[in-house]
């Protein structure tokens, strides 16, 4: 049998300004964020809700993201759909002013909204009505409709629990192992992490695709990557941090940097040095 990992039932993945927005500090002056915790019927599934607003823009800002292995519930009036584990980096451009609510399950958390392996959502952006038909195409408008964010989180909250999800211990530990990955830096092997599971690295890999949505090995590296990001930013030297990080030299690192943050380390390094 598995081994378990420990993991304190209130414990919720990283997430700061810097841990996968891009340029962390260029949008405080654009937009407003915030997150507010779930209850605790649906704690065992989600991480927290967030909710992005923008103003009066004088002229289009674009927020780039480092993805996490999460799904994502995202409603605005441009979009209303369930978000897949986006494997490269993606951006949204706000404009004028408006609203964004998201909803970010934990690893494995969304497996039993979705009753099938998350891995078929990957890379996806999916209707939100094309999953739970009517009521989630009224869950959309009530939210739209309601200007107070945390009124329309209620609403959000109100519909997931209508679904009646269910708790599964082996989501539960797959999240464990996602935040070990997350947290512990000198995790840069998939073997490594089957080791702490217990389970075995075939094993291991079903699970990932089957509940979070991809595969272990690209966890590590998008958490190592965070890392990078964060670091580079605050100026610590690249060669280091590729050794830290596990990569075989500086220039691996770059290219993965580069394609998920979308400019080369040097470029992101100059962009820490704010006031």
């Amino acid at each position: 049998m598995a081994a378990m990992v420990p993991r304190p039932p209130d414990r919720r993945l990283v997430e700061t300004r810097q841990r996968g927005w891009v340029n962390p500090y260029a949008g405080l002056s654009a937009f407003d964020f915030f997150r507010q915790a779930p209850p605790r019927e649906l704690s065992p599934h989600l991480d927290h809700f967030w909710v992005v607003t923008y103003t009066d823009l004088a002229e289009p800002y674009e927020q780039r993201i480092v993805s996490h292995p999460t799904v994502n519930m995202t409603i605005t009036h441009d979009f209303h759909q369930v978000a897949g584990v986006i494997r490269g980096g993606f951006s949204y451009t706000m404009r004028d002013s408006g609203r964004v609510i998201g909803t970010r399950f934990r690893p494995g958390g969304f497996r039993p909204f979705l009753g099938r392996p998350v891995s078929e959502l990957t890379g996806h952006f999916t209707e939100i009505s094309r999953l739970y038909g009517a009521a989630g195409a009224t869950m959309v408008r009530q939210v739209l409709a309601e200007p107070d964010p945390h009124a329309a989180i209620s609403t959000i909250e109100r519909f997931l629990l209508s679904l009646n999800p269910e708790r599964d211990p082996v989501a539960e530990e797959v999240a464990g192992l996602v935040g070990l990955a997350e947290n512990d830096v000198t995790i840069t092997r998939v073997d490594q992490l089957a080791a702490l599971s217990g389970r075995s690295m075939r094993t291991l890999q079903r699970l990932f695709h089957d509940y979070v949505g991809i595969g272990p090995k690209w966890v590590i590296r998008r958490f190592r990557l965070h890392e990078a990001a964060e670091r580079v930013y605050q100026g610590l030297d690249l060669a280091t941090l590729a050794a830290e990080l596990g990569y075989t030299d500086q220039a691996h690192l770059t290219r993965d940097f580069t394609a998920a943050v979308g400019m080369p380390p040097a470029a992101y390094a100059r962009l820490g040095n704010h006031p």
